[in-house]
């Protein structure tokens, strides 16, 4: 935790943070506070880049960012940290020097690291307040259960497509991240921001909230959402709120916890997971481009249309996943189906699923990101 001061602001301090100083109930004390204290954004993303502004130009004595990602051109949408010189460098380099520049006075620290049950303990203990900006639920649960265990307030925030939502749990005041999603949704039912895409704008609305809402539980400032979930819809600017109560029987924060310590979470989140897309059949993009002068393959993208306009290898199908259960007597028994989507995961499930129907079918690994990496190089990607 930020080490606290009596320290007088000097003169640069009072004119950098002088709309605050007049603020009624706020002054010097509640600058101060900020000035003494620490946040740790967990993923330098779209949620965690724009807190990480207004936490910085806010005065917040220390941030740490702890990320193991470079960035990449589909981030510069909403990523608002970063810009186009600074793909394939490390988010967190690049978010520390970013943020000194925003304010020279805040003391950066950067963990170039994946989250997980070994470090979460260590590196949270030494901050007053974790900012949940993570991608996956996974992370969004050992988050949870690591600030449970140690009395730390978890800013939350998560965002898909065109929606978004955001809450404070905080077990030592109210509920946590369990007592309103007991259990992770089954494994690979929510597309990740990559396959189903995300309102570049919306994460920056989330983002900022949270910052908001960081600010206000360092100045100790009424309950904010604690108990409280807002939901967003971005397209057409509806805000929803939904009230929610500790659950006794919560293993981590009800009468009798039964989780004690951090868990395997990957584990967690992927109980029952499906057979891997290393027992379904497969076949390389190489590979294929060797058999495609022959009659007996058909190509099948299972994916969206808005992602086939962007590009799709010549002659293929469109058949999105979610129509396949309705639509699969479209595709000729008698051929071998090679099936596609971005990536291999949608497309994965799609395979077993024609196979299980009596189709011959295969998985393109690595999806048409691999198909343009190898085969069409100026194929677009996305």
């Amino acid at each position: 935790m930020t080490t606290k001061t009596d320290r007088p602001f000097t003169s640069r301090e009072l004119e950098r943070y002088s709309r605050h100083l007049v603020l009624p109930g706020f002054g010097e004390a509640g600058q101060k506070k900020l000035r003494d204290s620490s946040v740790l954004i967990v993923g330098a993303g779209g949620l965690g880049t724009p807190a990480a502004i207004y936490l910085a130009a806010a005065g917040v004595g220390r941030i740490g960012l702890i990320d193991f990602d470079t960035v990449q051109a589909s981030n510069l949408s909403r990523q608002i940290l970063f810009k186009e010189a600074d793909i394939g460098g490390s988010k967190v380099r690049v978010a520390k020097a970013r943020l000194k520049e925003v304010n020279p006075l805040v003391d950066v620290r950067v963990y170039e690291s994946k989250l997980d049950s070994s470090n979460a303990m260590r590196i949270f203990g030494d901050y007053d307040l974790i900012l949940d900006g993570a991608d996956n639920f996974p992370a969004r649960y050992l988050i949870n259960d690591a600030c449970a265990l140690l009395g730390k307030p978890d800013v939350y925030a998560s965002v898909f497509q065109f929606d978004g939502q955001v809450s404070v749990f905080f077990a030592k005041e109210g509920p946590c991240y369990r007592c309103l999603y007991p259990q992770p949704p089954p494994p690979d039912s929510v597309p990740s921001c990559d396959e189903g895409g995300v309102l570049g704008v919306l994460p920056g609305i989330l983002g900022t909230i949270q910052a908001g809402e960081a600010i206000s539980l360092l100045l100790g400032k009424g309950p904010g959402f604690v108990g409280r979930l807002l939901l967003i819809n971005g397209l057409d600017m509806v805000f929803t709120e939904i009230k929610f109560k500790k659950d006794p029987d919560c293993p981590v924060c009800g009468t009798h916890p039964r989780i004690t310590g951090l868990i395997d979470y990957e584990a967690f989140c992927n109980a029952g997971r499906a057979p891997s897309s290393e027992s379904i059949p497969g076949i390389k993009p190489i590979t294929l481009k060797r058999q495609m002068g022959g009659s007996d393959i058909i190509l099948l993208d299972v994916r969206e249309p808005s992602e086939y306009d962007i590009c799709h290898i010549n002659g293929s199908k469109l058949i999105p996943l979610g129509q396949l259960a309705e639509r699969f007597e479209e595709v000729d028994r008698s051929k071998t189906i090679v099936v596609y989507c971005h990536t291999g995961r949608r497309s994965a499930d799609a395979t077993k699923f024609l196979t299980s129907k009596g189709f011959k079918a295969k998985n393109l690994s690595g999806g048409i990101d691999a198909w343009a990496e190898q085969v069409e190089p100026k194929m677009p990607r996305y």
